[in-house]
């Protein structure tokens, strides 16, 4: 428990975290404002509360230093789908050939004509056949057989 006092207002507020701790049987709780942060939490001696303002919070500055690592993956990682990207136009779940042990409509190195259907995105058990938006040449299948998809997510890469 930190040494420094809430005000009356952050005093009930705290209060009202640690009800809804016992009301919903929660182990712990934690809240951060602007101009400050809580944490409430049960333990078995009953809960205990941590409160600080913000300013004072000595975790908010400690990730201040490893921040140049995310900036060298980013530029070695670009963003965004790879050139030549089909991606998927819904969320379901992709599957690479027509039937179960039937080969794939595509493999890394065929040619493939534009309008050519390069594999099936099920959606509410509906099979919509992702079809390729140029000729080309297949050049990596980003996504394994009934492997669940996202919108936008790159399935295959055709150029």
């Amino acid at each position: 428990m930190s040494s420094l006092k809430p005000n009356a207002a952050e005093a009930a507020w705290i209060r009202e975290l640690a009800a809804i701790l016992d009301q919903t049987g929660l182990t712990e709780i934690e809240i951060q404002k602007p101009d400050m942060r809580v944490r409430v939490s049960r333990t078995s001696a009953g809960p205990a509360i941590a409160y600080a303002p913000a300013a004072a919070a000595p975790a908010a500055a400690a990730p201040a230093a490893p921040q140049p690592r995310p900036q060298a993956a980013a530029e070695a990682k670009p963003s965004g789908p790879p050139a030549g990207a089909v991606t998927s136009p819904m969320v379901g779940t992709v599957y690479l050939s027509p039937s179960p042990g039937a080969d794939a409509f595509v493999k890394v190195g065929d040619k493939v004509a534009q309008g050519q259907t390069l594999m099936i995105v099920e959606a509410m058990k509906t099979m919509n056949p992702i079809a390729a938006p140029r000729a080309g040449s297949v050049k990596e299948v980003l996504v394994r057989d009934a492997q669940p998809v996202e919108y936008g997510e790159p399935l295959i890469v055709v150029e």
